[in-house]
């Protein structure tokens, strides 16, 4: 679900927190700080998402008309 230290470490070549933070930052990852002060990525943000096809992909882009006026 979220990545390891060690990931996280690889990811960001840092071990400090704050260097941690910073180089997410840099790399437009999203992240979220815990109690710990530990930057916490999920795994999806490095993953990605699949691709949407077929039925999905038009019930995804669907917007009201409100919007697409």
């Amino acid at each position: 679900m979220f990545l390891s230290i060690e990931e996280l470490v690889q990811l960001t070549g840092r071990k400090m927190k704050a260097k941690q933070i910073i180089a997410l930052r840099a790399m437009g990852v999203p992240f979220f700080v815990n109690a710990f002060g530990q930057p916490v990525v999920a795994r999806v943000a490095i993953e990605g998402r699949p691709q949407v096809s077929g039925e999905r992909a038009a019930r995804a882009s669907w917007q009201p008309r409100v919007v697409a006026g």
